[in-house]
């Protein structure tokens, strides 16, 4: 098949800041493909086909691949891969089918404008998507960058920071870049107004922490009081060490099974954008602990199952990782688990009972791995005096399949 699909980024100037290139796959076009505001810039007496987006997106995607042979132009904002049109698209057609031809998006013209460099922000969309990712990006110093939904986000962003401790932040709002209404407006978080702004807007955020808000690393082993819990909890010492087990990678997937509080879950997901998980648990309450915490922490897409393993575990996705927190001894857990891991696939398990251990040493007996004993002592106050007190020791099976 020969390239039949063309995606091109246009900026705020229209059709006069593309490349020859770019404008002669919109010449050449039979079919073009936007929004209101880029289908709004062709001229007037261009009769050729044209189809608007609709809602839902995949109902559009649907019409153009049934145009797959016709020329077809995409027009898009900016750069078509950086939350993208393009990106949406190359899910479902071949690169070989496609040319795709970018301009500035609004994360390099925001940089531009503000002196910036690329290479040490953040960046995040939260078109269509919760405000509430912002939190994993929140430490003092950091710059974010901020695709906007609407001229609502602005306002939206500027709370959650003043209620995550970080009031003193001080926002940037970039509207219609490289065109000719193109503004500026900057405030600070805590004092910031609702003013009238363009739903065409870039945010950017130096990232201010106030008095003794202490900022929360990415990495595994938060501290224990970030997460709300009834006591079903993994010390921050052994999540740290079952992080390190689990050995989280981009775009894998995790099932924690028997969950608790989530936390073994969203700390997965907060290693990296990319990874996913899977948060298993059959107490009614600890699901709302759950949900809370994935919120809170800035993993609001933390995949919250309710039921009692193996019988929920059919027809879950395939995970790439999985690990058990608890119920190991259950009746045919540990097969299911096995039987679903893919090869090359890792399972970690914790236990605290001999019987669970009796359990593990037995498969471990059969497929290898590693079986480690931990055992954490916390200094503690005696009376006047201090001294150590044990925490219960956990033993842990790290196998990967073959």
């Amino acid at each position: 098949m020969c390239k039949w699909l063309s995606v091109v980024g246009i900026g705020e100037d229209g059709l006069s800041s593309l490349t020859p290139i770019a404008l002669s796959l919109v010449n050449q076009a039979e079919v073009l493909v936007g929004g209101e505001r880029h289908l709004g810039i062709l001229p007037v007496n261009d009769v050729r086909s044209k189809i608007p987006w609709g809602s839902p997106i995949r109902e559009t995607v649907a019409k153009i691949m049934n145009l797959r042979g016709t020329s077809v132009c995409v027009l898009a904002s900016g750069d078509p891969m950086c939350y993208g049109i393009g990106v949406t698209l190359r899910r479902s057609i071949p690169i070989e089918e496609m040319t795709i031809v970018p301009t500035s998006g609004a994360f390099s013209l925001a940089c531009a404008r503000l002196g910036w460099s690329f290479t040490e922000v953040n960046t995040l969309s939260l078109c269509g998507r919760p405000v509430e990712l912002l939190s994993v990006h929140l430490y003092h110093d950091a710059k974010l960058l901020i695709l906007s939904a609407d001229k609502r986000t602005p306002s939206q962003v500027a709370a959650f920071l003043q209620t995550s401790g970080y009031g003193k932040s001080k926002l940037t709002i970039l509207e219609h870049m490289g065109g000719n209404q193109e503004r500026i407006i900057a405030g600070i978080a805590s004092s910031w107004q609702n003013q009238k702004i363009a739903d065409l807007n870039t945010i950017a955020v130096e990232c201010i922490a106030d008095s003794g808000v202490v900022s929360l690393s990415r990495l595994s082993g938060l501290p224990d009081d970030a997460y709300h819990h009834d006591g079903q909890l993994t010390k921050k010492e052994i999540r740290a060490i079952t992080l390190a087990a689990l050995a989280p990678l981009p775009g894998q997937l995790l099932w924690d099974i028997g969950a608790g509080c989530g936390s073994i879950g969203i700390e997965w997901m907060r290693s990296h954008p990319r990874c996913q998980a899977l948060a298993i648990e059959k107490h009614p309450s600890r699901l709302k602990y759950i949900a809370d915490n994935a919120a809170s922490l800035g993993t609001p897409y933390l995949n919250i199952i309710s039921g009692k393993a193996p019988e929920i575990l059919d027809n879950l996705p395939t995970p790439d990782v999985i690990f058990i927190g608890g119920g190991v001894t259950n009746e045919g857990l540990l097969e299911t688990c096995w039987q679903t891991l893919p090869t090359s696939g890792r399972l970690v398990t914790n236990v605290v009972t001999v019987e669970g251990e009796m359990k593990i040493f037995d498969w471990y007996k059969k497929f290898g791995g590693n079986l480690t004993r931990v055992a954490i002592q916390r200094a503690e106050t005696i009376g006047n005096f201090w001294g150590w007190k044990a925490m219960v020791p956990i033993t842990q099976w790290v196998v990967v399949k073959s």
